[in-house]
């Protein structure tokens, strides 16, 4: 058979892969005189489409938009979503609420531009891993009126400052840096802690919550977790917890355990129907 009919019989018969188109380094915001830029995954076809907006870690001082949260983002890409991963000015830049204000502008920026990206701005999440995690999930519970989103994704996030530094007996240097604060639990500082812990703002209109954590995350407690969905729950608010057996702090870590990619089954199949229309 002629080489090019068989070349053309291949394409007939291979698979359909999803396509997406990778726009990067994109600035949605000049904050504090820093500019913040943005990745994002447009996916083929007319759109919109539901919409992640997603958020690294890194303890509030380390990584940028594609580190630690690149687990994540293929499942995202494959299932059609559109999805932007973001830098925010961390905190040897600037100081809590800054990290706030950031997701908020991001927030804004794709509910304003989101049919150049086949966004969907009525049916979006916001989704964010350790520091990250506390990022939206403060955005998502003490939302504004044009940041609020249908849902809210947190994995391994530390949704309660104040109790964890009660915890350990020291605020820890990270946290000192992001709210810049001293290592004493006075007055000042336990108002700061407050002020930046999810938890204070559990309330029964906050979007749906999705909380995937690891039993052995020695960094951000399983228990976080645990109470932030009791209280969520307590509240009238919805929230699921998908724990991931013997996992450690970080997605990366849970490659090798049994059943330790199903974490990423869960995140598409729960983010598909709560942004279902």
């Amino acid at each position: 058979m002629h080489r090019q009919t068989l070349l053309a019989l291949a394409l007939i018969l291979a698979p359909c892969a999803a396509q997406a188109e990778l726009r990067e380094n994109i600035e949605f915001a000049v904050n504090g005189g820093v500019s913040l830029t943005l990745d994002a995954n447009v996916p083929d076809g007319p759109g919109p489409f539901p919409t992640v907006i997603v958020v690294h870690g890194g303890g509030w001082i380390n990584g940028d938009k594609q580190t630690y949260v690149k687990p994540i983002l293929p499942p995202l890409t494959k299932a059609g979503f559109t999805w932007f991963t973001i830098n925010y000015r961390l905190a040897s830049k600037a100081h809590f609420p800054a990290q706030q204000e950031d997701l908020d502008s991001a927030i804004r920026w794709v509910k304003k531009h989101a049919k150049e990206y086949k966004a969907d701005p009525n049916h979006m999440a916001i989704l964010g891993e350790s520091a990250g995690g506390q990022i939206v999930s403060l955005g998502g519970a003490d939302y504004k009126k044009d940041t609020r989103v249908q849902a809210v994704v947190v994995l391994y996030g530390p949704h309660d400052l104040l109790h964890r530094a009660r915890q350990m007996g020291t605020v820890g240097e990270n946290v000192m840096r992001l709210l810049d604060v001293p290592d004493k639990l006075d007055d000042a500082t336990v108002q700061k802690l407050r002020a930046a812990s999810p938890i204070t703002f559990v309330k029964k209109d906050m979007p749906p919550y999705l909380l995937i954590h690891g039993t052995k995350d020695d960094k951000v407690p399983y228990e976080l977790s645990v109470s932030m969905c009791a209280k969520m729950k307590e509240a009238g608010a919805s929230c699921e917890l998908f724990t991931v057996q013997d996992g450690i702090h970080g997605m990366g870590g849970w490659e090798k355990l049994p059943n330790g990619q199903a974490y990423k089954e869960k995140v598409v199949e729960w983010l598909k129907n709560k942004l279902s229309k």
